[in-house]
């Protein structure tokens, strides 16, 4: 008999590239979906006639019941969240209610309906924020350095406190940054790539851009949901860092993206204060060596001059498609 999994943020990268995956293992697919009135399906428009849609919110536990009495998971996969940091500064009480609290909402859901079911709850290296070793892993202490950082902190512990008091099979992953073609518009290296592709099209002059120096652990969202489903495969429920323990600059990111389209990324970018954090993070790494080990994962199938060309190729390909 099939497995069956819920997801909520399906339709986000790290979701869509999730559900493709747990298609490909012969899953059923449960995907929460908020209602909204234009529903957004881009990242799985090719696989949403295999998901189950179940219409539900991590603000309404009562939903989140509802979703677990339908999809009777055997694997719950909570990745919904506020997840733009640059967002969480200007709307830090909606980031605090739904990448934290909802966090909460999930887990009392899972435990009251679904409790043989094994979890997995998205963390974030933003939850390190002003670093205080490097690199930084399971056993880092947590230094958020932004609302989001702080809700997605709130949701780890709340994972972790469940895990501990009811005896879940509960995991948090804490995920360093992880790109792909399918990452939202809003994040600096989609906005970049964005911008290359425009610019080397013609249709855009400049990119402007904060700390250039900047640097984070970036890896290929592909690669990491991988990681997440190995999680839940183990005897029991633990935390990991997903990480490939290599770190690059903003800078470093600009300068392969223009080179890769023949052009100097010195001639285009302009640094623009207003891109600038309240407070800034300035360097994540992560250490993957418990990821690898414990779990046989590789964190480096996909190199970040690949994964940058990767993105760079599908932003030409859809603004030539936009142009004609």
């Amino acid at each position: 008999m099939a497995k069956r999994a819920l997801v909520t943020g399906v339709t986000g990268q790290d979701g869509s590239y999730l559900a493709e995956l747990l298609l490909e293992k012969g899953y059923k697919v449960y995907g929460l979906r908020r209602r909204t009135s234009t529903p957004i399906t881009t990242n799985i428009e090719h696989i949403k006639n295999e998901i189950e849609f179940i219409d539900g919110d991590l603000l309404d536990v009562s939903s989140l019941i509802n979703a677990n009495r339908i999809a009777k998971p055997d694997e719950i996969y909570n990745l919904a969240a506020q997840s733009f940091v640059g967002s969480s500064w200007e709307q830090p009480l909606l980031t605090g209610q739904v990448t934290g609290l909802g966090v909460t909402n999930m887990l009392e859901a899972y435990r009251l309906t679904s409790p043989e079911a094994k979890f997995y709850q998205a963390s974030s290296s933003e939850m390190f924020g002003k670093v205080v070793e490097v690199p930084q892993k399971e056993s880092t202490p947590f230094y958020p350095r932004s609302p989001y950082g702080v809700a997605k902190l709130y949701g780890h512990w709340a994972t972790v406190n469940h895990r501990e008091s009811y005896d879940l099979y509960a995991c948090s992953g804490i995920l360093f940054n992880h790109e792909s073609p399918r990452r939202g518009i809003e994040f600096v290296t989609r906005k970049i790539t964005d911008a290359v592709a425009r610019i080397k099209l013609g249709v855009q002059q400049e990119l402007r851009l904060g700390n250039l120096d900047a640097k984070r652990d970036w890896g290929f969202a592909k690669d990491y949901v991988e990681c997440m489903w190995l999680m839940l495969q183990q005897e029991s429920g633990d935390d990991y860092v997903i990480a490939t323990g290599e770190t690059y600059s903003v800078r470093e990111f600009c300068k392969i993206a223009f080179e890769y389209v023949g052009l100097n990324y010195e001639d285009y970018v302009v640094v623009d204060p207003k891109f600038f954090r309240a407070a800034e993070v300035d360097l994540l790494i992560g250490d993957p060596q418990k990821s690898i080990s414990k779990l046989g994962w590789n964190p480096r199938k996909t190199s970040f001059e690949k994964l940058v060309k990767m993105m760079v190729d599908s932003d030409i390909a859809r603004i030539e498609k936009e142009i004609r």
